[in-house]
């Protein structure tokens, strides 16, 4: 069975036009809806994950944009995570550690520290080389402590309907791949 995608978005949910709203309705996939999409914590926001992961039958795959990645990291550092996930697709992470981060975002400073421990499923992050929000150098960082493999998208912003990225192609294709790999070989992908 193929495995259901998780929506996890960031600060303010992730609007109509985000390719995270436009793969939710194309795939079927499940979305944690927060409370306060501008408020995160790592406890709130862990929690509501872990809710829709409950509430989600069969094997899962995550992916997060954003504060949505930092929930997560928390979410896995807090809980260690959860057999039926089966990886994590971790686009445009967000530093919750550098202040201009959250100094245009005052809520991301909730998020910090961002963990820096490996994940207990395979991961792939993807991020630009000129994102505002978490320098490539920082987002190498991060998957190196998360185990996980990294991508570069290139010049591509933050990766969402501001920098262009609503209906997101080559994003799919990488989605694809990485379900290939997490996936046994029998499975019917997207």
């Amino acid at each position: 069975m193929t495995p259901t995608l998780v929506i996890v978005p960031g600060l303010g949910d992730s609007g109509p036009e985000h390719w995270q709203t436009l793969w939710q309705h194309k795939f079927g996939a499940a979305r944690v809806r927060q409370d306060d999409p501008d408020q995160p914590t790592p406890a709130t926001w862990s929690a509501r994950l872990q809710e829709v992961i409950d509430a989600t039958p069969g094997d899962l795959v995550l992916v997060g944009h954003s504060c949505g990645v930092l929930n997560i990291v928390h979410w896995a550092a807090l809980t260690g995570g959860h057999e039926r996930v089966k990886g994590a697709l971790l686009v445009g992470p967000t530093d919750a550690d550098f202040t201009p981060t959250y100094e245009a975002y005052p809520g991301v400073a909730g998020m910090a520290p961002v963990p820096m421990t490996a994940l207990p499923f395979p991961a792939l992050v993807i991020a630009s080389e000129n994102d505002p929000y978490a320098s490539a150098e920082r987002a190498q960082a991060f998957a190196e402590a998360w185990g996980a493999e990294y991508v570069s998208a290139g010049e591509a912003g933050h990766i969402n309907v501001a920098s262009g990225h609503g209906d997101w192609p080559d994003g799919e294709v990488l989605l694809g791949e990485a379900l290939h790999a997490w996936t046994p070989p029998d499975v019917v992908r997207l």
